[in-house]
């Protein structure tokens, strides 16, 4: 899993200020946060921006799939996308939603605010989505919603007012869920007992509010389960996101909870990852079949598979993710569960999965 390349403090004033959303001011700056994934060595040379734009699917069945991105960073997107393409063609956030995702069946996204402070700025891009006319003019058609929460290493500066701006954007319409809450005991960003009681607040929060739980966890299984059985109701609706902890984990909190479900992302194409694929693999031979959602966590994780599609750029790597790669996760998925399952089925499957968690 790779390090989670986010926007420093400046940059972050600066999308305070709206720049998200109006073309005038650009981001300058950007450093490492260690929101959770391992770097991979890269290479120095950044494809050009139209290899972003991504060819055409081979498989036709995939491309009549709607995608649906259960877990997106869209402002960490595009300000890696104006960081690492400084004369880019796309000014806002708006542009590039509607530039890169064009013509290619995007539904719908989940966008994911985990940051503590709260950004300010998840107002003005969700209202921007309030309405049918704005999601088409705005969004390019393009279903947008948004979880909140705080992520277990920003969990050191939760507070009564962090908590209350959550609260607070829980009432949005175009909110469907609390997260990326959690536990992450690889980093240990903020210590571990801050991290369990601050989840468990969030825990507490969500289920009192019937909000569906997107959970982060990573080598802290021990912990997360017991907090997620003893906080949680054994039906209620959880996304365990970009999971790459032990099966047996995954199949005990399967086994507790019948709406919970494993959220896949481009790390499963990694080598250096096999759970995903052997959970993915075990829950295909189940009598219900994968209780998978498809995600990007962009922009992170690039699917290593995508890079067959794209032979020009052959020894190098594009410099981030975006919701349009789903399919390639889709398609190297129902590699690993195996006959029957093809790409367009992993996708329409984690498609009627998102309704039922998220209801998108």
């Amino acid at each position: 899993m790779l390090t989670r390349n986010h926007v420093i403090r400046t940059s972050w004033q600066l999308l305070r200020r709206s720049v998200l959303l109006h073309p005038q001011v650009h981001f300058t700056t950007t450093a490492h946060r260690t929101m959770g994934k391992n770097n991979k060595k890269k290479s120095n040379t950044i494809p050009a921006e139209d290899f972003l734009r991504l060819p055409p699917l081979a498989d036709a069945s995939l491309a009549d799939q709607p995608i649906i991105d259960t877990h997106t960073h869209l402002v960490s997107t595009f300000s890696t996308y104006r960081n690492k393409y400084r004369n880019g063609t796309l000014y806002t956030i708006h542009d590039f939603v509607r530039e890169m995702y064009r013509n290619r069946n995007v539904r719908a996204i989940v966008d994911v605010w985990c940051e503590a402070p709260v950004l300010m700025a998840w107002r003005e891009l969700a209202d921007s989505a309030l309405t049918a006319e704005d999601r088409e003019q705005k969004w390019g058609g393009i279903d947008y919603w948004f979880v909140m929460g705080v992520h277990p290493h920003e969990a050191k500066s939760y507070n009564d007012a962090v908590e209350a701006s959550i609260l607070e954007a829980m009432a949005h319409p175009r909110c469907v869920g609390w997260g990326e809450m959690g536990l992450d005991y690889h980093y240990d960003n903020s210590p571990r007992e801050i991290q369990q009681a601050v989840f468990i607040r969030q825990l507490n929060h969500a289920v009192r509010l019937g909000k569906p739980l997107t959970i982060h966890t990573r080598e802290a299984e021990a912990d997360t389960e017991r907090i997620l059985m003893e906080h949680v109701p054994a039906d209620h609706k959880i996304h365990i996101h970009c999971f790459t902890d032990s099966p047996e984990f995954a199949q005990r909190l399967l086994h507790h909870f019948r709406n919970l479900y494993i959220g896949i992302t481009g790390v499963i194409t990694y080598s250096t990852n096999l759970n995903t694929s052997n959970i993915v693999s075990q829950m295909a031979k189940s009598d219900g079949g994968p209780r998978i959602l498809l995600e990007t966590d962009a922009p992170f994780m690039v699917p290593s598979n995508l890079y067959n599609s794209i032979p020009e750029i052959k020894g190098s790597r594009l410099p981030l993710c975006h919701t349009a790669m789903i399919p390639w996760v889709a398609e190297y998925t129902a590699g690993k569960a195996g006959h029957p399952w093809s790409g367009a089925d992993i996708m329409k499957r984690a498609n009627e999965n998102a309704k039922i968690v998220y209801g998108v």
